[in-house]
């Protein structure tokens, strides 16, 4: 297969990445291209298990967003990782960046398809002044998380949703994306190259995110002739530092997050620095985070600065229909599919303010919330208070049943999740 990277006789140095936490990072400068990526592995033995799972031939694959014939990388030998344990205090793990020790990395020119995908040292890139990404936005992301079980495996959840829906995102923003073979493979070699990060069962989750970004240079507004897929990952904690313990949030009355017809819902980076300032905000009122409304009339429900929303009446959960202005969440998807098959009567839907001041149970979802319960929200002044305060029971049930089924814990009848080991 025409050429990934070799990390040639990669010499390794300790550096210090923050919160106590020491690594060993290849050096960057014996980087060559060859068809395979070569390493050696200090701490595994030659044709090892992970040897074999790091090995990923992939098919031609034609897709319905133009990119075709496309391979990802292969690996066809141990990348050539620490030995060493790392030196993190996993109970007091939060959710912030902790630098680990690969990252994936592949280009491609615009109209073109996406190849020669690479692993290389964690570190910062090079980028020009005038690339699309830094002076137009043209960049999007995805988040997903890998799990270790106790019996060492590791698990993914349902990453080709997360394949899929950057390609759609890719479409909205004039960018070519990589295949949902790519993508998945592209996961797999960074989640398994930097494994000693995943945390112990129960402890957090390796947090990957995927970027494309538009890093070829032009000056005039208009697509970028290059763009860049990168992965990098990170271990986390709870996103909230409440854990699963209820927040409050605002209601926003005056900012809006998107508007008809804008990228509400897609994962583009502007989505999310359009937020800043009404969250920071409102975190110095002492709220956890803002609930935004639709910009037509200021009467629905949106969804939550990163976290789409649910309220719960009796034995009915709903939540705002997907039409366009709200992120289509693969947690929110799961949680419907979930809710359903316990049975709950799920509705996707206009959701009014009434009805969130009116419900029994309030809670969000996110791939790094998971499920976060919501104690309180606060409408004009007025501050409505669900239950006792505390954790609600729908909130509890669906998040112990997802999270166990995420971590490995239970049977997955419904065919989410991903094992690599």
């Amino acid at each position: 297969m025409d050429g990934a990277a070799v990390l040639a006789n990669a010499a390794t140095t300790t550096t210090t990445a923050g919160r106590g936490v020491r690594r060993e990072s290849a050096n960057g400068g014996s980087l060559s291209r060859s068809p395979y990526l070569t390493t050696n592995f200090s701490f595994l033995p030659h044709n090892s298990k992970l040897q074999n799972q790091l090995r990923f031939t992939l098919k031609n694959a034609p897709t319905t967003y133009g990119i075709s014939n496309a391979r990802a990388v292969r690996v066809d030998s141990p990348l050539s990782v620490p030995s060493e344990a790392v030196d993190i205090d996993w109970d007091a793990l939060g959710f912030g960046l902790v630098h680990t020790d690969y990252m994936y990395t592949m280009k491609c020119s615009l109209g073109g398809n996406f190849s020669n995908g690479e692993l290389v040292p964690f570190g910062n890139i090079e980028i020009n002044p005038s690339a699309g990404v830094l002076n137009y936005g043209q960049g999007l992301f995805e988040g997903l998380k890998a799990y270790r079980r106790e019996d060492g495996n590791i698990l993914l959840f349902r990453p080709k949703e997360n394949a899929t829906r950057m390609m759609m995102g890719a479409e909205r923003m004039c960018m070519p994306s990589p295949s949902v073979d790519q993508f998945l493979q592209a996961v797999k070699a960074t989640v398994l190259a930097n494994e000693r990060w995943i945390p112990p069962p129960g402890k957090g989750s390796l947090y990957i995110r995927p970027l494309l970004m538009g890093t070829g240079s032009i000056l005039g507004l208009g697509p970028a002739p290059e763009y860049t897929f990168l992965i990098y990952v990170s271990p986390v904690g709870n996103y909230f530092k409440e854990g699963l313990s209820p927040i409050n949030l605002l209601v926003e009355t005056d900012m809006h997050r998107a508007c008809p017809g804008g990228t509400g819902g897609v994962k583009t980076i502007g989505n999310y620095a359009a937020v800043l300032k009404a969250q920071g905000a409102a975190k110095a009122k002492g709220f956890s985070d803002v609930l935004y409304l639709n910009s037509v009339n200021k009467k629905l429900l949106e969804e939550v600065s990163s976290c789409n929303i649910f309220v719960v009446k009796g034995n009915t959960i709903s939540t705002p229909e997907i039409e366009g202005t709200i992120l289509p969440g693969i947690t929110r998807k799961s949680i419907i599919d979930m809710a359903r098959d316990q049975g709950f009567q799920v509705f996707e839907k206009p959701v009014t303010v009434d009805e969130l001041l009116e419900a029994d149970e309030v809670f969000c979802t996110g791939t790094a919330v998971v499920v976060s319960p919501v104690g309180s929200i606060t409408y004009l002044g007025k501050r409505v208070t669900y239950g006792s305060g505390g954790v609600g029971v729908v909130s509890q049930r669906l998040y112990s049943e997802l999270t166990r089924l995420q971590m490995g814990l239970v049977d997955d009848k419904m065919g989410w999740t991903v094992e690599l080991k």
